[in-house]
């Protein structure tokens, strides 16, 4: 199918638990899109994360950002002709967020100088779509999709996480960034609000932020 959008490269981003991985799931399941998600479950070091975040921040991230880099080094550098979507649930500069919240500071030092290494070789996507839910919208979430090393993940965190994604946001504008409030829709099971996110991705943006909000939903 011939990509519907003006953008080749697509990043979902948000929030734990805002619904990022069904939205490319979903558009994957329409377009048949090149698609990235992030495996999580591989991470050997996230369950000891949550329960010992100080000892295992560091491999934590590490292991995440060498897992990202061989994933898109593999398909942004060997772009497919007749698969001209790339769907990503993550953009790589997450990596970057994430340790920022989770490291000390002589560790994110170094861990920054290893990113910007990496990262120097990536294209940025076209456009990120950000997915805004509320903390307490997330917390339901992560509770109902049941992972076990997920369970103890406080408010407090998510917040954290929230808030570096924002501070990031505001500071960049060289790419489209449209942020959807999901907070009070239901995309996957309401074609009406899929279909509206659909609409949106369709249109051309400037650099910068754009926000989409269902407030009449």
């Amino acid at each position: 199918m011939k990509n519907p959008f003006p953008y080749n490269f697509i990043a979902i981003e948000g929030n734990l638990g805002a619904g990022k991985t069904t939205l490319c799931q979903k558009l994957n399941e329409e377009y048949n899109c090149k698609l990235l998600l992030e495996q999580f479950a591989d991470n050997p070091f996230l369950a000891n994360f949550y329960e010992n975040p100080e000892r295992y921040a560091f491999p934590v991230e590490l292991f995440f950002m060498t897992e990202r880099h061989k994933q898109l080094q593999k398909h942004l550098t060997q772009r497919d002709l007749f698969q001209d979507l790339i769907v990503s649930d993550y953009f790589f500069v997450k990596t970057l967020l994430f340790a920022k919240n989770n490291l000390n500071a002589e560790e994110y030092r170094l861990f920054q100088r290893l990113f910007h290494v990496l990262n120097a070789s990536f294209p940025k996507p076209d456009i990120l779509v950000f997915l805004h839910r509320s903390v307490e919208g997330a917390m339901q979430n992560i509770k109902k999709r049941g992972r076990d090393y997920e369970q103890d993940i406080s408010a407090e965190y998510l917040q954290k996480v929230q808030d570096v994604y924002y501070e990031f946001m505001r500071t960049e504008n060289s790419i489209p960034i449209l942020i959807i409030d999901v907070e009070k829709i239901d995309f996957v099971e309401s074609k009406v609000h899929y279909d509206m996110i659909i609409h949106a991705l369709k249109e051309t943006y400037q650099p910068g932020i754009h926000h989409l909000s269902f407030v009449n939903s």
